[in-house]
């Protein structure tokens, strides 16, 4: 039977990207959206016609709790198991510290990390009964440098990274969990100042793509039975950079 993964944030951007990689590697997809309801449906269109009843949608507010632990329950039930989960949703916007307020610390905090640990939390037992049950969650090269005037969203996928690492140890034998940490792919859509100094950064002097991500959740999901605990940077070697640079 073929294997089923969970990919919140999957109906835009990157998340998408991951879902169509996913689904023509032979996975059923649960693809998670709160407000792109449209793009969700084309997208499930599209795949559900290239292979019947093989995606399905699942709307939550990450902001939520209770809504979380509800997306888990729901995706728990619609395929009657859950191969992987893949930690894509994420909030990003500046926070400096004299502006930050407790909406924005909710905000951050609750779809960048309590999310991903609520549902890594109530699908572990989905994913230790399947055969090589895998988590992948989507870091960023920010949880290690720190982007100025970010410092809400550089913690919470700080804590992310040190989530992944705790759960590999945690959920071990049984689950495998691993993070991707991506660089310069996609350019937020509220803009991002210096591109080319960001480009410059890198080693290869260039933005990424999309499918970079895709193929690397892929490979950590579908073809890596022996890593777990790791955080694999696809940022053509930003990382290697001075923080802030």
């Amino acid at each position: 039977m073929a294997p089923v993964a969970l990919v919140t944030g999957g109906a835009r951007r990157i998340g998408a990207r991951i879902v169509r990689t996913l689904h023509a590697r032979g996975c059923r997809v649960l693809i998670h959206y709160r407000h792109s309801e449209a793009d969700a449906h084309a997208l499930a269109g599209q795949l559900n016609a290239l292979r019947p009843d093989s995606t399905a949608l699942l709307r939550a507010d990450l902001t939520d709790p209770d809504a979380v632990r509800g997306l888990a329950e729901q995706a728990r039930a619609r395929f009657g198991r859950l191969d992987l989960l893949v930690n894509n949703a994420s909030s990003f916007y500046p926070t400096p510290v004299a502006e930050a307020d407790d909406d924005d610390w909710d905000a951050l905090m609750h779809s960048n990390l309590r999310a991903p640990f609520l549902l890594s939390q109530g699908l572990a037992g989905a994913l230790a009964a399947a055969d090589g049950g895998a988590i992948v969650n989507i870091v960023d090269v920010y949880a290690d440098k720190p982007l100025a005037a970010h410092p809400l969203y550089c913690m919470a996928k700080a804590g992310l990274a040190m989530m992944t690492k705790s759960l590999a140890r945690e959920l071990g034998p049984a689950i495998r969990v691993n993070g991707v940490s991506p660089g310069p792919i996609l350019w937020p859509e509220q803009g991002a100042e210096d591109q080319d100094a960001i480009l410059d950064a890198t080693a290869l002097k260039r933005a990424g793509d999309p499918d970079d991500i895709a193929n690397t959740v892929t490979w950590l999901a579908l073809d890596a039975p022996y890593v777990t605990g790791q955080i694999l940077a696809v940022d053509g070697g930003r990382s290697l950079a001075l923080a802030g640079a």
